[in-house]
């Protein structure tokens, strides 16, 4: 999802970074369908992410009182259950307050 200059701060940034074991069965389907669920959430704005070994995943929420029901959402709490057995090596979850951003959005043709 391409958030680029469609956010206002203040809003709250749930960080995500992971690293996944060898050869992981439906880890892909499962967060597709986790992130179709969390737009239902009032409150949450959006995502990012990448995976290059390394994954990095970045959800937008306009409260903590929103993130806390997508924390409780039943879907989710055995997708982490899950995650910790079958698919990841390590992973840290990060949750912080965007007071200020600044972007560039000057793309050109040149």
């Amino acid at each position: 999802m391409n958030l680029l200059g469609k956010l206002k701060p203040p809003y709250y940034a749930v960080i995500f970074t992971s690293i996944l074991r060898d050869h992981v069965k439906y880890y892909q389907e499962t967060n597709q369908n986790l992130m179709a669920l969390a737009k239902d959430i009032p409150g949450y704005l959006g995502e990012e992410s990448i995976r290059d070994g390394l994954g990095i995943s970045v959800s937008y929420w306009r409260d903590l009182e929103s993130i806390d029901i997508w924390r409780k959402n039943m879907d989710h709490i055995l997708a982490k259950k899950r995650g910790r057995e079958e698919w990841y090596q390590a992973y840290t979850i990060r949750i912080a307050k965007v007071e200020w951003d600044n972007e560039f959005l000057g793309f050109s043709n040149k």
